[in-house]
């Protein structure tokens, strides 16, 4: 579990395939996270819970398979690329985001990049699986960084990112037509889910879609 609070940002220092088609080991140099990590240990990458399977100095490396390749941004990734890194919560941090699993419900797409003061405002086209969970002053995760919804549109919502956030991580740096990993308020699913059996219509069919 982890809180949408990105802690530093990585560089992608290698990628390579693993053997018979299984997928693609991720190599990302980031010291502060390699200093005490050790095989096992989860890590979001850009929102994704990945599981660490070597660590070389200020190297840590993740085996991310197919399915996560097709389902996130991790299968577009280059050498050099940056990505946004979040160590798992301890039951004694502070909830300074929201509950976020690592789990990328889709892949959205940056539509517009616009300045806002000193801000910037994001607006982001989501698929209808996503959307259904979107709500004014809610909570979305966004390459792994825990975004209040500034505004919902008929194709997705807009966030705003203030400068120490698109500073310190990824967001300050996309650009229309970028790919983002989106995950939703759990919490919405968990209520969507239990509601189901009362409440006929597109809220139990969604329910089983998911």
């Amino acid at each position: 579990m982890f809180t949408g609070l990105v802690e530093t940002m990585g560089e992608v220092a290698a990628l390579k395939a693993l053997p018979d088609g299984a997928g693609v080991r991720l190599v990302v140099r980031s010291p502060l996270v390699a200093e005490g990590a050790a095989v096992g240990d989860s890590v979001a990458v850009n929102g994704c819970c990945l599981t660490v399977t070597a660590v070389e100095g200020d190297t840590i490396a993740f085996d991310a398979v197919p399915e996560t390749l097709a389902r996130t941004n991790l299968g577009s990734l280059t050498v050099g690329s940056l990505v946004n890194l979040e160590r798992p919560l301890r039951l004694s941090d502070r909830l300074g985001g929201h509950l976020v699993q690592g789990h990328v419900d889709a892949v959205g797409r940056v539509r517009a990049v616009s300045p806002e003061g000193t801000s910037i405002r994001l607006t982001i086209d989501a698929p209808a699986s996503v959307r259904r969970y979107i709500v004014p002053k809610g909570s979305i995760a966004v390459d792994g960084v825990s975004l209040t919804v500034a505004a919902v549109t008929d194709t997705g919502f807009q966030v705003v990112i203030i400068p120490h956030t698109a500073a310190v991580t990824t967001l300050g740096r996309v650009r229309p037509g970028d790919h983002v990993n989106l995950e939703a308020d759990v919490i919405g699913k968990y209520i969507e889910r239990l509601l189901a059996p009362y409440v006929p219509g597109p809220a139990a069919a969604g329910s089983e879609r998911s």
